[in-house]
């Protein structure tokens, strides 16, 4: 295809412009183009879009904002948790690793304990709240997430 055969070119006469440009034959490449049942499928499935489309642009704008808002705060929540997680762990390796120090056990020990745990707590056979500080919520997250999180604590 030519750079002529996407672009018109207009002459600066005005009943000219308005002629029709000839009409270019495309080259046949043997496709027929797709079957009436893929057709169909493919409207059927635009249809859907457009559907989901028009039912979040029937709602008013303050209520898709606060939808927004509200899955915005969410995240904020989960992102805040994680930093809480990830600070509270570092503080209690920190505190395993010294408190190991101090009676002479080593790091892979400790770490061998933890997993040891981490794997109890996993299959179910360690449900303790240790003292409350762990809520029921806790312990049925990690359930829910059971499957991902063996896969993390894995040895060898």
């Amino acid at each position: 295809m030519t750079l002529e055969d996407q672009l018109q070119i207009v002459p600066a006469n005005a009943e000219a412009a308005l002629v029709p440009p000839p009409e270019t034959r495309k080259p046949d490449t043997g496709e027929t183009g797709p079957t009436l049942e893929e057709a169909m499928a493919r409207n059927e499935a635009l249809t859907e879009k457009l559907d989901a489309l028009d039912a979040v642009l029937a709602k008013p704008l303050a209520e898709i904002l606060a939808e927004r808002e509200k899955a915005d705060e969410a995240a904020l929540a989960w992102d805040r948790f994680g930093a809480m997680w990830m600070l509270s762990q570092r503080a209690m390796r920190r505190v395993a690793l010294d408190l190991a120090a101090q009676l002479g056990v080593s790091e892979e020990e400790v770490v061998a304990r933890a997993m040891t745990h981490a794997n109890a707590v996993l299959n179910g056979a360690d449900e303790v709240d240790l003292g409350g500080t762990i809520a029921p919520a806790q312990l049925q997250h990690i359930a829910r997430h059971r499957n991902f999180l063996r896969k993390q604590f894995r040895t060898g």
